[in-house]
């Protein structure tokens, strides 16, 4: 026998037929049919998309003005860090003092408030008489006959529209200390994990380029917490030059009235009226004369603030020109309201550190 007769001959597999038949050709994507459906299921997913980021819009922000919040206070940390402390009680620490000036803004808020705004309502018809002895006051109201229309205003209706004022109102606050109680856990949860979120972040940048965006990152997070050591020092100054003013007119509380100009002199657009209007009141309270110079007083500063004050300590803290600190500033509350006033000037820093660093030396190598 020879070999070729020993080795065995191996014959090809038995292939089984598909059980369901044998698949056709696949789908040709060019197809108009195809290019329809595909483009029609993108717009659906868009949609949806918009839909979801349009009703989480209010979380966002909350989380945004966090995040933030945990950026601009994490130089404290780091200096607590520095003096040996771990991190946890170095944030515990900075969470403590910030929820001291909430609480003692608040504390220093009401009683004047409440007093004040009593004695307000009992000058009320004293205001209302001299009002009535001035002629020309008089005449006005004879001529648009303004009598007539708050007796018009008054009428049955009326009432449901307070009642439906005050749900609202009541609405505003609790839903104001809703969001209030989410930042500021939100922000705890952020600086405990500010390390950890960092190099998360480092993380997802190609390894070549990693370090280069290290640098200009960290140095853009820096400018945050100078802005708000900025801010802080904005404040301090309008409560220092409140304190002035009530200490000349004689006004009651001028120490608390101080701390709440400076307390709301940090909350973008409308902190720094609220704080004025709140100060005029008790103005007005005291006298009319008071009131009038209050107000004055306040206008005038919040211009000066505005142009002159701002962007000198931006220019020195961020390092941003009076100018872009004015512009910015405008432009972020015009098209993002608070949270664009909150970060217009970090923003403003970082375009300009990307551009000084990464921009200008790109286009010089070429």
């Amino acid at each position: 026998m020879s070999e070729e007769e020993d080795v065995a001959i191996e014959e090809p597999p038995v292939v089984e037929p598909p059980r369901f038949g044998t698949p056709g050709p696949p789908l040709d994507r060019r197809n108009p049919f195809m290019i329809g459906l595909l483009g029609g299921l993108g717009v659906i997913l868009a949609y949806a998309l918009f839909l979801g980021l349009r009703n989480a819009a209010s979380i966002l922000v909350l989380i945004f003005i966090a995040m933030f919040l945990a950026i601009g206070l994490n130089p404290a940390v780091e200096r607590l860090r520095k003096w040996g402390l771990p991190r946890g009680a170095a944030v515990a620490i900075v969470t403590l003092v910030v929820l001291g000036l909430l609480v003692g803004g608040i504390i220093a808020l009401i009683p004047p408030l409440v007093t004040q705004t009593n004695q307000l309502i009992s000058n009320v018809p004293d205001y209302i008489q001299s009002l009535q002895r001035n002629e020309t006051v008089n005449d006005l109201v004879e001529r648009y006959h303004i009598t007539e229309k708050i007796t018009s205003a008054v009428n049955p209706g009326t009432a449901g529209a307070a009642v439906g004022g005050v749900v609202g109102g009541a609405k505003l606050i609790f839903g104001t200390i809703f969001n209030t109680l989410t930042v500021l856990v939100l922000t705890i949860y952020f600086m405990a994990a500010f390390d950890r979120l960092r190099e998360s972040a480092y993380s997802l940048v190609p390894s070549s380029r990693r370090p280069r965006v290290r640098l200009l990152t960290d140095e853009i997070l820096t400018k945050v917490g100078a802005y708000m050591v900025g801010a802080l020092a904005i404040a301090v100054l309008a409560g220092a030059s409140t304190w002035v003013l009530a200490m000349i007119l004689g006004l009651a509380y001028p120490f608390a009235l101080a701390v709440v100009v400076a307390v709301c002199d940090l909350i973008p657009q409308i902190g720094a009226t609220l704080g004025a209007v709140i100060v005029s009141l008790v103005g007005f309270a005291s006298s009319l004369t008071d009131g009038i110079v209050c107000a004055i007083f306040f206008i005038v500063y919040q211009q000066v603030e505005n142009y002159l004050i701002y962007p000198a300590v931006m220019r020195r803290s961020v390092k941003v020109s009076d100018v872009a600190a004015v512009v910015a500033a405008l432009l972020g509350v015009a098209l993002f309201g608070v949270v664009g006033a909150l970060v217009a000037i970090p923003m403003v820093a970082g375009i300009q550190l990307i551009i000084r660093e990464v921009v200008v030396p790109s286009q010089e190598a070429r």
